[in-house]
């Protein structure tokens, strides 16, 4: 007898929200700064079909230096600027939205400041440290009692990369509920990536040292390494959207043999 195929059903607030789904970004740098882009398209388009579109928070206590131009979206008059700030203030005027800007770091202390805890629907990850996903991890667990479905923690997106290579991980911080289907297996939670992958990630060495040019930035991040991770991250939250289900929790790309290698739900 063969094995129905393993799938994930969104969850159905996500389809069908009362507001706008809530987001938190969290990192504004090589590939925060490309995801927002990619959420203000997506936002854009779901509201084009109809839907309540997206709410979103972006966090970044970092600012702008001469080694972030070009690699990442930022312009030479805003050096000095906050990433945050300057990312949030052109996505609203361009989209028309009206999206937040958090000029500190996404932890326990900050979002006590915030309405509802700073709780999101989906919470997506860009950040360069082992320590900063532990921490997100941490938070992101704290805050999953949150019954109201408006405010409740559903999916952590966690997009990560090395010089040439990346990877993004989808991880649910609740039992999703899943329909009875004939056609799939359909399965409920996906795993955290601080869980799945602890020892990998407890074997990286942190090397979060600012670059002093666009040179040696390249040095440790490719050009386009960051906006590849970006748009595939994308895609795969609209097809979470768009079809109701997906049956890839995550890829890994390597950009040297342009390589993508689905992670699929299990």
């Amino acid at each position: 007898m063969n094995q129905l195929p393993n799938i994930h059903f969104t969850d159905n607030y996500l389809l069908h929200p009362y507001n706008p789904v809530t987001v938190n970004l969290i990192g504004a740098g090589g590939t925060g700064s490309q995801m927002l882009t990619a959420l203000a398209r997506m936002n854009h388009s779901l509201t084009a079909l109809g839907h309540a579109g997206l709410q979103v928070t972006l966090y970044d206590d970092d600012k702008i230096s001469e080694a972030n131009l070009g690699r990442q979206l930022f312009a030479e008059s805003e050096i000095g600027l906050y990433k945050s700030l300057a990312l949030i203030n052109r996505v609203n005027r361009f989209f028309g939205t009206n999206w937040k800007a958090i000029t500190k770091k996404f932890c326990v202390k900050t979002l006590l400041k915030e309405s509802n805890n700073g709780a999101a629907n989906i919470n997506i990850s860009c950040v360069d440290t082992v320590a900063a996903r532990y921490e997100i991890a941490t938070v992101l667990k704290e805050h999953a009692y949150i019954k109201n479905v408006g405010d409740k923690i559903l999916y952590w997106m966690d997009c990560g990369n090395a010089q040439f290579t990346g990877q993004v991980i989808l991880s649910t911080l609740v039992e999703i509920k899943q329909p009875d289907s004939k056609k799939f297996t359909p399965i409920a939670t996906l795993p955290l990536v601080t869980d799945e992958f602890k020892l990998l990630l407890d074997n990286e060495v942190d090397n979060n040292e600012p670059s002093c040019s666009l040179a040696e930035a390249l040095e440790k991040q490719d050009l386009y390494i960051n906006s590849t991770i970006a748009n595939l991250a994308g895609s795969l939250l609209w097809q979470l959207f768009r079809e109701g289900m997906v049956e890839n929790r995550g890829f890994f790309v390597n950009l040297k043999d342009f390589r993508v290698q689905p992670l699929k739900v299990a």
